[in-house]
């Protein structure tokens, strides 16, 4: 039988019923009414399920991500009055202040929404407003839209307690993808995840879940990533997860694969997987870790990265890689190869060869 190639997919969009159509029925967001009151004017926006971004530009335009790139809202502009209202009401919904003084802040608020805004003189066309939207149905391994070849290493990858790191731009999908894979670890697992702002929605009976505090309007109270990191180390984690590896915390997680916390995982911005070595250790210099250093923690510490990327339709890709130590015993990066989906040879009639003819 034959079998055509594995062609990625973007995960938002919905199978079409109807091979003629151009566009799939969007199916309406449940919101809470306190949620949908506070959005207020946007509330319309994320109202498609497949929607998982919505912005507010500095002239009073709506855009709208759900699986097709970005694209403008009909029907919604907000003057500059409104949109600033509007973010100063979400942040402080999320329990956060903005104002000139403090121009910029990021909130989650509802079951999930990451909310960020920003003010002039920052935003110096006018308000700005970032708003991302977790799934209403969460994304499962089985149809992250990557390569069957891919969701299989990943599963080997948990079952043997590997470390993995996931890395790729902004909306590549790292956390949704790191969510899946750890919502099929065993339920005897007790998993603590570390974010700045929580977005990671793992479907597990045991999930611990630690978020960042900005300090207040008097400079006190801040707690961060690499003092959350040092203080899920006490809570006996089976699996140790930091959401986005930026700064210090680095040093802390790194320290932590080294002394026995396996399987567990962590994000890292990087535009390629072969960008991935040298973008850590940019990190890790802000964690005051020299390259060689970091190279030996990263490569005895991390053993699988998985890069993520998205193609112009939305489709998703994923590459793997393993860390290596070059020849100025610097870290490095070689691809594994995924074995592609098996295409099975189309069956040909044999030619028939005349009697007496030469082969």
């Amino acid at each position: 039988m034959h079998r055509a190639p594995f062609v990625p997919l973007d995960p938002r969009v919905r199978a079409e019923t109807d091979a003629s159509s151009s566009s799939p029925t969007p199916v309406a967001r449940p919101l809470a009414v306190e949620l949908r009151a506070a959005l207020g004017p946007l509330a319309r926006a994320v109202d498609d399920e497949a929607a998982t971004d919505v912005f507010v530009t500095g002239d009073g335009a709506v855009w709208r991500d759900a699986g097709r790139g970005v694209q403008r809202v009909p029907g919604i502009r907000l003057d500059a009055t409104t949109a600033r209202d509007l973010a100063v009401r979400l942040i402080e919904f999320g329990g956060r202040h903005i104002d000139e003084a403090t121009p910029c802040a990021d909130v989650r608020i509802g079951d999930g929404v990451r909310v960020h805004a920003a003010l002039p003189p920052i935003a110096w066309a006018g308000p700005a407003l970032s708003i991302r939207l977790p799934r209403s149905r969460p994304v499962t391994l089985g149809d992250a839209g990557l390569a069957p070849a891919a969701v299989d290493a990943l599963r080997d990858a948990l079952r043997d307690r590997r470390t993995l790191l996931f890395t790729g731009a902004t909306g590549s999908g790292k956390t949704t993808l790191l969510a899946a894979w750890l919502s099929e670890a065993s339920t005897a697992e007790r998993i603590v995840v570390i974010e700045d702002v929580a977005e990671a929605r793992i479907r597990h009976p045991h999930v611990v879940g630690l978020e960042c505090r900005q300090a207040n309007l008097e400079g006190a109270g801040e707690v961060d990533l690499a003092r959350l990191v040092r203080e899920a180390l006490r809570m006996r984690p089976d699996r140790l997860v930091v959401g986005e590896c930026r700064g210090a915390e680095v040093r802390e997680f790194l320290a932590a694969l080294n002394t026995g916390h396996r399987g567990g995982a962590g994000t890292l911005h990087a535009n390629s997987l072969a960008d991935v070595p040298s973008r850590l250790e940019a990190v890790g210099m802000i964690a005051g870790l020299d390259p060689l250093a970091l190279a030996r923690q990263a490569l005895s510490g991390i053993d699988l990265v998985v890069h993520l990327s998205r193609g112009p339709g939305g489709e998703r890709r994923a590459e793997l890689g393993r860390f290596r130590l070059d020849e100025r015993e610097r870290l490095a990066i070689d691809p594994v190869p995924v074995d592609p989906v098996p295409v099975d040879p189309v069956p040909v009639d044999p030619v028939p060869v005349e009697p007496g003819a030469r082969g």
